[in-house]
């Protein structure tokens, strides 16, 4: 009888340990539902679930200093517009992990950032920029952990099953191999994707068809570093994915750093005209037109982290879906990031300039000298 007893009450601990995780997990975490409930419709950060308007989220926002906190920093923003918004169809910009003893230019041969988990909080958040010695591969290549671990973090599977999404790597996508663009999706089903051979979307009018994955309801997929001559395919894969239903219930599809600039150029004012003109200067690489298609499908950018160097120093520009746009310079001890300013539309390099200003923020070069006060 004590024996039966002890078997008993071993074989009950053994099921508690082997449990999967509650219910509870997934309504607190960042994973997304295909089906968007009542529920699950509220942000689940504390901090964001009480803002409600733009003024609000600019007063919480800060710059991720690390590049977990940027993971889920972002990640939260794609799951709040995803459940809040219906919004499925995101473009979202962040920075990119470099290894420390890689953060500067001018070192003969610098090596791709080791993402080990116990290595992340030393990653060095980096802009894509011309800093970067092995240009656009380079970038792909920190690109591509980074888009797995956002969606490990949207998968809801992993927050019903405690079981990590299998998360597929399409090259194909790139038709020159060295333009730094893939396709990641995830599986979260038992059996295998299938892929949509009959699309016959390709590259120009002999290039080889590409097939696109068919998403389930909780698939979801991000283009990485996606181009311009990516555009079409994004709308194949946009368009068949929808399946007749509506698009606040469609698959989450994400364009992760697109290789368009936020800024204007003279070609690009001109592309977006439609006028034979514009046509014109979309032909000779323009993104008015691709632009245009993307906004037809309902693309909107749902978080952007941008940085580039004003005044010798760091500038970080953040913005939300559902915030304004925030400007935030770094501090002479390179731990922390200020908000100097915030502006409705894009600020330019003259306006941060102007914030700076404002804010009695001198040159770099002048307060490592003692001729200016410190930041």
């Amino acid at each position: 009888m004590k024996l039966n007893s002890l078997l008993c009450l071993l074989s009950s601990s053994s099921v508690a340990s082997f449990a999967p995780p509650s219910q509870h997990k997934a309504n607190n975490a960042l994973f997304l539902s295909a089906e968007p409930t009542t529920e699950t419709a509220v942000p689940t950060a504390t901090a964001e679930s009480s803002a409600s308007t733009p003024t609000n989220m600019n007063d919480i926002l800060q710059i991720p200093l690390s590049y977990n906190e940027m993971i889920t920093q972002s990640t939260q923003a794609m799951s709040d517009a995803y459940r809040t918004q219906g919004m499925s169809r995101q473009i979202v910009r962040i920075l990119l992990p470099r290894d420390a003893s890689s953060d500067q230019l001018g070192v003969q041969f610098e090596p791709d950032a080791q993402m080990d988990k116990g290595k992340n909080d030393e990653m060095k958040l980096v802009p894509c920029d011309e800093s970067w010695q092995g240009g656009i591969m380079q970038l792909y290549r920190a690109a591509s952990p980074t888009t797995k671990d956002i969606l490990r973090q949207l998968c809801p599977t992993g927050a019903t099953t405690g079981v990590p999404p299998k998360i597929i790597e399409d090259r194909t996508v790139d038709e020159s191999g060295v333009d730094g663009v893939g396709l990641f999706y995830t599986q979260s089903g038992s059996g295998s994707i299938e892929k949509n051979t009959n699309s016959g979307v390709g590259f120009g009018f002999f290039g080889e068809s590409v097939s696109l994955p068919t998403l389930s309801e909780n698939d979801m997929c991000v283009f990485v570093q996606p181009t311009q001559e990516v555009v079409d395919i994004v709308e194949s894969l946009s368009t068949s994915s929808m399946n007749g239903s509506s698009q606040q219930s469609s698959p989450l599809i994400a364009l992760l750093n697109p290789q368009w600039r936020n800024v204007d150029d003279a070609l690009d004012s001109a592309s977006k005209s439609e006028s034979v003109f514009g046509a014109f200067a979309s032909f000779l690489g323009g993104k008015g037109s691709s632009l245009r298609k993307l906004e037809e499908l309902g693309y909107r950018s749902t978080y952007t982290l941008e940085g580039y160097v004003c005044k010798g120093g760091n500038i970080r520009l953040l913005k939300r879906y559902d915030s304004d746009w925030l400007v935030f310079a770094e501090n002479d001890n390179g731990d922390k990031y200020l908000k100097v300013g915030t502006s409705m539309e894009r600020p330019t390099y003259q306006d941060v300039e102007k914030m700076l200003n404002d804010n009695g923020v001198g040159y770099k070069y002048e307060r490592d000298l003692g001729l200016a006060g410190k930041f």
